[in-house]
């Protein structure tokens, strides 16, 4: 069993090894206790580590994570198989002719000039579509229909307005925006005052889901900017540990306007 699967082709060899791994009859215990459930988690995971590899531009890397990501869509196909429902070959030809009936100009009669030209098209067969999967399920079309709630909260609140702007449901440049950041800080600023700890937590989303919007306005994607930041305090933090390492300090062991001192440093160090 094992050099029949060996010998097989690539793509083949994974089916049969996912196959094989769900056996109840000589499987792994592991494999076989998962359902989609279960290892939804590990596919989310397997899609950062990609985005990882790529932002770190290491190739080795990221040939490693595609082939993980890629196992995480042959388990689920497995398990559909065992249901009946669909198979690792039904997922390839669903997505194929999605693509092919997304891109007429390349594979029909149709011809754009540019990318822009492209992406409205797109965005039109997209929305083609989930009309009629809300008429097939009987139930009002929307503009937010197939933005999944699954999705990381910056990137979910992104989709939702470029949806709603596309039908309209915009301010026409910045200056609104930040107007609504300073109205969303002062009711923040009210609920703080209020000690009103649910209406804190109501207030703070409102003014984070302005900031997206602000992002969007600026041409900026939130996602990137917040992990940047996220980076750059992680670079600096390590700085400030290092710093206090070599003196033999704890940072436990100072205040925080002793800490401030040590970071403002690191930001220097950066900036030169």
């Amino acid at each position: 069993m094992t050099e029949e699967i060996l010998n097989l082709p690539p793509m083949a060899r994974l089916l049969a090894i996912m196959a094989r791994l769900r056996d109840p009859n000589g499987g792994c215990p592991w494999d076989l206790a998962q359902d989609f459930t279960s290892i939804a988690p590990y596919t989310i995971e397997e899609a950062y580590e990609v985005a990882d590899a790529i932002a770190n531009g290491d190739m080795t890397d990221l040939r490693d994570e595609l082939g993980d990501l890629l196992l995480q869509v042959v388990f689920h196909a497995q398990m559909a198989s065992e249901r009946d429902a669909f198979n690792f070959e039904a997922v390839a030809t669903a997505i194929s002719d999605k693509m092919i009936k997304r891109h007429p100009h390349v594979f029909g009669l149709d011809h754009f000039r540019s990318a822009e030209a492209q992406t409205i098209a797109w965005e039109e067969q997209k929305a083609i579509e989930r009309a009629r999967l809300a008429a097939a399920e009987k139930r009002p079309d929307s503009a937010l229909d197939g933005v999944a709630g699954a999705l990381p909260a910056l990137t979910r609140a992104l989709k939702l307005q470029k949806r709603a702007a596309r039908v309209g449901f915009d301010w026409p440049d910045v200056a609104p925006v930040l107007d609504k950041i300073a109205e969303e800080m002062a009711e923040l600023q009210a609920e703080i005052d209020a000690a009103d700890v649910p209406g804190m937590a109501d207030e703070l989303g409102d003014l984070l889901f302005t900031m997206v919007n602000l992002a969007r306005h600026l041409k900026i994607e939130p996602e990137a900017a917040l992990r940047a930041a996220s980076n750059k305090f992680e670079r600096r933090f390590r700085y400030l540990e290092g710093t206090l390492a070599a003196r033999g300090i704890k940072p436990a062991e100072l205040d925080i306007k002793q800490l401030e001192e040590i970071w403002l440093n690191a930001k220097q160090q950066e900036n030169t």
